[in-house]
C-alpha cells in the first residue's frame, strides 16, 4: 500500500529532536470516519449538512485503505513526543468497535519508538454500552461527552431524529464511563438558551455529570452557513457591532436563531468563572479559563481559538479529503487528499500556512488596539462576521462578550498569577 509522496523528507524516521531549540513538527487532525452522519439531530449542529454540501453518498464510511493511509501519514509527519488522534463526526461510534480495534492495531504498527500515541473520541453517548466502555478503558481513550446542562436545557436543541429527548442517554453514558474508569470531558455548547443559566449549567456538569474537565464552545453560525463558508460571505452587508442585526432572534440577524448572543456569552463566562474560582480552582479544568491563566503568564495558548495563529488543526473527511479546519469544511478550504498528497505536506503547505497566519494578519484595528489582544487574538476566524465600531470588517461576533469576560477576570487573574508565582507583565 502506498502512502503517497514522502512528507518532510528532512525529518528522520525515528529520532524526535529534529529542529533547533527543542522544536518539533506538530499538528492536529480531527478525523470524520463516518462523515457527517449522526444518530441524533441537534438543531444547532454545524456539520450535519456537509453530506449535501460536499455531495457525499448516504452511508459513506472511511475505508480500510484510507484509514491506514491516515494513520501512517499522521504518525510519519510528526516528531513531537505525542501524536493525538481525534475521532469525531457526525457520530464516530457509528463505525462500530471493530473499526476502532483496527485503529489501535494500525497505530501500534506505525508508531515510532519513543513516541506516545493517544486517542480521543467525541460522542453524544447514545451508543455507549459496557462493551464500548471496556474497549475505551483498555485502550486508554479519552472521551468527549456532549452535554448542554440540566434536562430542560440539554433537550432544548439536542433531540433524536424523531424529536425525542436525549438527556437520559447522556446521563447514563456518564455513569457508565465513571463506573468503568474511562476519563472524559463534558463538552457543552453554549447556545441562546443555556447561556442565560451559567451557574446552573456549570454546577450540573461538575456535580451531577461529575466531570473534572469542562469544555465550553459558543454556538455561532451565520444564517447562510449551510451554503457559504464563513470567510466567503458578502461582508459589505455585515452589521456593525452592538446593532440589532447582531442579535439572534432579530428577523435580519446575521446569525441563526440558536446562536448565542454575544453579551449573554460574556455574562455566562463571568458567572461560571466566579463559581469556578470560588469552589473549584485547581480541581476542575475549564478550557477557556486555563488558557487565560497560561496566556496571562506569558505561556502559549492552550486553545487554537485564543492563539495568535491557527492552521495546525486540520479536518480529515472519511474519503481522505483534508480541509483547513473542522469549521472550514467547505469546498473553498479543501487543501488536498491523502491518497495523492502526504498529510504532512498538506499540513505544512503554503496554502495552510497562509490560512493560519491570516488569523493575525487580518485583525481589524479595534482588535490590535485592545488591551486583551494577547488573550483573545480575535478568537476563531469563523466567527468574524461583523464590523468594528469604525466600520472595519472582520470583527468577531463575540467581541463584546469576550471583552466583558476579560475585564471581569482581570483583577482575579493578577491574584492567581501572584499565588502561582507566575506574574508577568501582559
Amino acid at each position: 500500500m502506498t502512502t503517497g509522496k514522502t512528507a518532510l523528507t528532512s525529518i528522520p524516521a525515528l529520532n524526535l529532536p529534529v529542529l533547533p531549540n527543542g522544536r518539533h513538527y506538530r499538528f492536529h487532525a480531527m478525523v470524520k470516519p463516518s462523515g457527517s452522519e449522526c444518530n441524533i439531530d441537534c438543531e444547532y449542529c454545524f456539520y450535519l449538512h456537509k453530506a449535501d454540501l460536499l455531495k457525499h453518498p448516504s452511508g459513506s464510511r472511511m475505508s480500510e485503505e484510507t484509514l491506514e493511509l491516515h494513520i501512517t501519514q499522521y504518525i510519519e509527519s510528526q516528531t513531537g513526543e505525542a501524536v493525538v488522534f481525534s475521532w469525531q463526526g457526525g457520530e464516530p461510534t457509528l463505525m462500530g468497535i471493530d473499526f476502532f480495534e483496527r485503529v489501535v492495531e494500525l497505530q501500534k504498527r506505525a508508531a515510532k519508538p519513543g513516541q506516545r500515541i493517544e486517542n480521543d473520541l467525541q460522542t453524544n453517548g447514545i451508543a455507549l454500552d459496557a462493551t464500548w466502555a471496556n474497549f475505551l478503558k483498555q485502550n486508554n481513550f479519552l472521551v468527549g461527552l456532549s452535554v448542554d446542562g440540566p434536562r430542560e436545557l440539554h433537550d432544548f436543541y439536542r433531540k433524536s431524529r424523531n424529536g425525542k429527548p436525549t438527556f437520559d442517554y447522556v446521563v447514563n453514558a456518564a455513569k457508565l464511563l465513571h463506573q468503568t474508569g474511562v476519563p472524559f470531558a463534558a463538552l457543552c455548547v453554549v447556545n441562546r438558551q443555556n447561556s442565560k443559566h451559567g451557574k446552573a449549567v456549570y454546577r450540573f456538569l461538575v456535580d451531577k455529570i461529575a466531570a473534572t474537565r469542562v469544555q465550553f464552545t459558543p454556538a455561532v453560525e451565520p444564517r447562510i452557513f449551510k451554503e457559504s463558508a464563513p470567510a466567503k460571505m458578502n461582508f459589505a452587508m455585515a452589521p456593525m457591532q452592538n446593532t440589532e442585526r447582531t442579535r439572534p432572534g432579530h428577523p435580519m440577524a446575521i446569525v441563526t436563531d440558536w446562536s448565542v448572543d454575544a453579551d449573554d456569552y460574556g455574562q455566562f463566562l463571568c458567572d461560571v468563572w466566579d463559581e469556578w474560582l470560588a469552589h473549584d480552582f485547581g480541581r476542575i479544568h475549564v478550557n477557556l479559563f486555563e488558557t487565560a491563566v497560561a496566556q496571562s503568564a506569558g505561556m502559549p495558548a492552550q486553545m487554537c481559538t485564543q492563539a495568535e495563529f491557527c492552521g495546525k488543526a486540520l479536518a480529515v473527511e472519511h474519503n481522505g479529503d483534508v480541509y483547513s479546519c473542522d469549521h472550514f469544511v467547505y469546498p473553498e478550504y479543501r487543501i488536498g487528499n491523502i491518497k495523492s498528497t502526504h498529510l504532512g505536506d498538506l499540513a505544512f503547505s503554503e496554502t495552510q500556512v497562509k490560512f493560519g497566519m491570516d488569523k493575525r494578519n487580518t485583525l481589524p484595528k479595534q482588535c490590535k488596539e485592545c488591551a486583551y489582544l494577547k488573550l483573545c487574538w480575535g478568537e476563531c476566524p469563523k466567527n468574524r462576521l461583523i464590523k468594528s465600531r469604525d466600520g472595519e470588517t472582520g470583527l468577531n461576533y463575540l467581541c463584546s462578550g469576550l471583552l466583558r469576560f476579560y475585564k471581569h477576570i482581570d483583577a482575579d487573574m493578577v491574584r492567581i498569577l501572584q499565588h502561582l508565582g507566575l506574574l508577568k507583565s501582559r
